[in-house]
């Protein structure tokens, strides 16, 4: 990923032809649609909430969508008692701190082509939060096409979140490993979203990142389709009929039994995201133990190679 040179603000000189989303505006929204609502985003009162997530937060600070309030994935999206995500006051915490009701609209966009604001789309999904939206492209198309840009923090007053987290509405989209051991040797389709490398076991983490795991390789009959296959040059996602091709030419369909994974379930997220919301598929599951933890445990099973 390249360093952002944003400017602090300015016109809006959009030069791709293809502004909008060939997807319902439910799930998620073109540049253009944040683009028109800036100044609904910048209101502290508003039911529509703008957040910029990313693991490095000096992107934030050198320019940000304005109305977007900056979020640290490392530290406001894991929780502080485990290695795990937000458990559930500590998501109504998080929420009700950046302003978010029950009834807000939430529109997420980060870094590394939308990595870590599909990730909370994933956590608010599992959650149940009723609307949340993806900003098609993420911080690199806002900032490549010269959208407006601003350096001001945006901190919104905080809020009770009403609503209980526990349980989690939608606990289905979630695996874990116990599921996963479940489901080997079953008709369930692994998919592994890492680097080829991290597939057949050359590595065990991608280059540039500490956290990993003792053993190289991947969960018995997974296939490998990279989480950047889902995506066009430009960051946004590829339209419908190629993200399709994408899965079928693999063998993977929309009523199958589908479980994805990464090193720790945001690259992961990409992928989940694509099948459940922008292609259909009904039975998707994200396990967010990903390598990290399948590859630390004793006694499982680990292919190697391709």
């Amino acid at each position: 990923m390249t360093p952002e040179n944003p400017s602090e603000s300015g016109e809006h000189t959009q030069t791709d032809a293809s502004t909008a989303t060939q997807y319902p505006t439910d799930v998620l929204v073109s540049p253009d649609w944040v683009d028109a609502r800036l100044d609904q985003f910048g209101a502290t009162d508003s039911d529509l909430r703008l957040l910029e997530v990313d693991v490095n937060t000096a992107f934030y600070d050198t320019g940000h969508a304005p109305g977007a309030v900056g979020i640290d994935w490392q530290t406001d999206l894991r929780s502080a008692e485990s290695h795990d995500i937000l458990g559930p006051d500590e998501m109504r915490s998080f929420l009700g701190s950046h302003g978010i009701t029950e009834e807000t609209t939430i529109v997420v966009y980060g870094d590394n082509s939308n990595w870590f604001a599909t990730h909370l789309y994933w956590q608010l999904s599992y959650y149940g939060h009723p609307d949340v939206r993806i900003m098609d492209g993420g911080r690199e198309y806002w900032i490549d096409y010269d959208y407006p840009t601003t350096t001001e923090p945006v901190d919104p007053p905080p809020v009770e979140y009403g609503r209980t987290l526990n349980p989690p509405t939608n606990p289905k989209i979630r695996a874990y490993r116990e599921e996963v051991r479940d489901a080997l040797n079953t008709e369930t389709a692994f998919i592994d979203v890492r680097l080829p490398e991290e597939f057949r076991g050359d590595i065990t983490k991608p280059p540039g990142i500490n956290e990993g795991a003792m053993r190289g390789g991947h969960i018995p009959g997974a296939t490998n389709i990279f989480w950047a296959k889902n995506i066009r040059p430009d960051g946004r996602f590829k339209p419908p009929s190629e993200l399709r091709n994408v899965y079928e030419s693999h063998g993977i369909y929309p009523d199958d039994e589908v479980i994805v994974y990464c090193r720790i379930g945001e690259r992961s997220s990409v992928t989940w995201f694509v099948l459940e919301e922008l292609l259909g598929y009904e039975h998707v599951q994200n396990y967010d133990g990903s390598w990290t933890e399948w590859g630390n445990m004793i006694g499982v099973p680990i292919e190697v190679g391709d």
